[in-house]
């Protein structure tokens, strides 16, 4: 008996300190203590008022004023009050978010700064994404710019990497007092089923490939004006420089979609030349084939484009079971689509004569100084 509980001993001390170990987490911090990061929007450094005013009274650290982080909290007070899952309404209602800028030349140290203006940690694990401004493209490269969300651990790759036209910080505002304006942000990606002018996500993983490539590449572009926000077009990053040399709208960003083949839904709209009356044709699938072509010192390509889809929209009823009509139908939407891949390969055209432009200023400007030394 006694050699059976011995035994039965270590196994059941064993048992025991499974049971302590898995009560909790030992390294747990209560949420209540975090400050919830859901996305950060990267201007051009421009001091806020407060940052002025709060200046004025001494606080401030020696710093370079050329960049602006605006920090998306979520708000404890009206998630506590149980209206960040709907829209609250009345005097007493209060925005789900509260955003904090902050200006200087270290992004680390901006967030530091940050520390200090609120009673939470500044917590980023659940960083939704990251809108940059068309001035911070244009000026920094993106790797750059990145560099320390790439390093910092608690950040996941998972975020969104988004363009802006204008102030990158006016993406972070919404008319409504019940929704985060990240959450938003994320949810229009969602919506590539039913537009042909939404990009695939580009997110801090996928950037590093694009970046470590030296290929340039496309980010999608948002717009922001009276607490509303919209997916519009696309910014162009160059792969060498790694800065923004050029922007598509949203029909030259729909001829992206088509030339890739990566399309997963969207409408064409057309006219009927006979009838003048409107078409609208539901895209299904769309597949695309890109072959190179090299004669001597000429490169061109080939791009065979094929589609699925439904005429959901024909205010010609009366020929709406004519075959002739049927055929004149696939004639129009397939030039409809000719004109829209061909004003996004005009705009490229443009984008490469521009970049031409600028290696030789620079070539010239190399020979110069090559002469004098």
């Amino acid at each position: 008996m006694k050699s059976k509980l011995k035994r039965q001993l270590p196994a059941m001390v064993i048992v025991c300190l499974l049971m302590i170990c898995v009560t909790g987490c030992w390294s747990s911090r209560e949420i209540e203590d975090l400050g919830l990061t859901f996305a950060i929007a990267i201007d051009k450094g421009k001091e806020t008022n407060t940052e002025k005013e709060l200046k004025e009274e001494g606080g401030s650290y020696p710093k370079k004023d050329n960049i602006t982080l605006t920090y998306q909290f979520v708000n404890e007070k009206a998630a506590g009050a149980g209206t960040s899952g709907g829209g609250g309404s009345g005097q007493g209602a209060q925005k789900a978010y509260i955003n904090i800028s902050e200006t200087g030349d270290s992004l680390q140290q901006i967030g530091s700064e940050v520390a200090l203006r609120r009673d939470r940690e500044v917590f980023s694990p659940h960083l939704k994404v990251v809108v940059m401004s068309e001035d911070v493209l244009h000026t920094f490269p993106i790797d750059e710019m990145l560099d320390q969300f790439f390093r910092d651990n608690e950040i996941r790759l998972s975020c969104l990497v988004l363009s802006a036209k204008g102030e990158a910080r006016d993406a972070l505002q919404l008319k409504e007092n019940g929704e985060i304006p990240a959450f938003r942000l994320i949810g229009l990606g969602e919506n590539e089923h039913k537009v042909s002018r939404i990009l695939p996500p580009i997110t801090l993983a996928k950037l590093i490939g694009k970046l470590h490539s030296g290929s340039s590449f496309l980010l999608q572009n948002v717009v922001a004006a009276n607490g509303a926000v919209k997916y519009s077009g696309a910014a162009v990053i160059n792969g060498k420089s790694k800065k923004m040399i050029g922007t598509l709208n949203e029909y030259e960003t729909e001829g992206i979609t088509w030339i890739r083949g990566e399309g997963k839904g969207g409408v064409v709209k057309s006219h009927d030349k006979k009838s003048q009356q409107t078409l609208a044709y539901d895209i299904n699938k769309i597949k695309s084939k890109i072959q190179p072509i090299v004669k001597g010192k000429d490169i061109s390509f080939h791009v065979d484009i094929e589609s699925e889809g439904d005429l959901v929209e024909n205010w010609n009823t009366k020929e709406a079971l004519d075959t002739q009509f049927i055929d004149r139908l696939e004639t129009t939407i397939e030039n409809e689509v000719k004109k829209i891949v061909g004003q996004v390969l005009k705009k490229f055209n443009m984008i490469i004569k521009q970049m031409l432009r600028v290696l030789m200023n620079l070539l010239d400007l190399h020979i110069l100084t090559y002469g004098k030394g």
